[in-house]
């Protein structure tokens, strides 16, 4: 099936490891140019040599910063635009906020938790807008967590602060539809990466396990009786920011393997 990326400009958050490393080099393989964006400049760098040789180097653009900060917001999208001319699509994607329960979370921690996960996306939003309106459409998606149906024990930053950005992608959705500009969610549930393997061994230490054992029970509540793959989120993301998906917007789609059992 071609999903018509070919050509098309993208930047994707968190992309030197995990999801977004998965989804920079699934849409590069499409014919996307990718912009490639993360804290840490060696993943980053590796991240970017690895695509640029399965692809081509013209394709791809690292840019290292931290997303949780207005000023790098800005820099992420005029490099882009300077490098590639445009913008079509958007990936928010950042790492997600540390454990914590409700009644011990510091107005400190509630700080941060809202500039890395709900300031990074309203920014990068507000920065993209302007540039897909004028070109006449965009795609914007935004991972966020299967915890915006079924809140988890023990995450309660990621928990409520990931409820803002929902609510703000929602809202985005009905406002730029009339640009062709369409805006949607994905909520990874269990899927293998540094993340939930660190989780993993908070809830294990926790329970009073071994990792293993945590992470075999977790495997068993999943009807599909398995982690999911960063990739299998990637190709997920391709189709909602492809040609094929122009009528799916305001949506909120988990990749859980089916672990969320409610019926809506």
């Amino acid at each position: 099936m071609d999903l018509g990326l070919s050509g098309k400009v993208a930047i994707v958050g968190g992309s030197s490891k995990g999801m977004g490393r998965a989804t920079a080099g699934r849409l590069a393989e499409e014919g996307a140019r990718v912009t490639l964006v993360a804290r840490g400049e060696a993943g980053l760098a590796k991240a970017a040599e690895e695509i640029a040789a399965a692809t081509t180097p013209e394709q791809v653009l690292s840019v290292c910063a931290d997303l949780s900060r207005a000023g790098d917001v800005d820099r992420v999208i005029s490099e882009t635009v300077r490098a590639f001319g445009k913008l079509d699509i958007l990936v928010n994607n950042v790492g997600g906020p540390p454990p914590g329960l409700a009644a011990s979370a510091t107005e400190d921690q509630w700080r941060a938790a809202l500039d890395q996960n709900f300031f990074s996306v309203q920014r990068m939003c507000v920065q993209a807008l302007p540039l897909m309106i004028k070109q006449g459409g965009g795609r914007i998606v935004t991972i966020l967590s299967y915890s915006l149906k079924e809140p988890v024990a023990n995450l309660v930053l990621s928990n409520a602060v990931r409820m803002a950005a929902l609510g703000f992608s929602k809202t985005l959705a009905d406002e730029v539809g009339p640009d062709n500009i369409t805006v949607n969610v994905v909520g990874p549930g269990a899927v293998m990466t540094e993340r939930y393997l660190s989780l993993v061994n908070v809830w294990a230490k926790d329970a009073g396990v071994t990792p293993e054992e945590m992470l075999a029970q977790k495997q068993a509540a999943i009807p599909l009786r398995r982690i999911g793959k960063p990739e299998e989120m990637a190709d997920l993301i391709a189709f909602l920011v492809s040609e094929r998906a122009s009528y799916i917007t305001g949506a909120f789609i988990p990749l859980d393997g089916g672990l969320i059992r409610a019926p809506l």
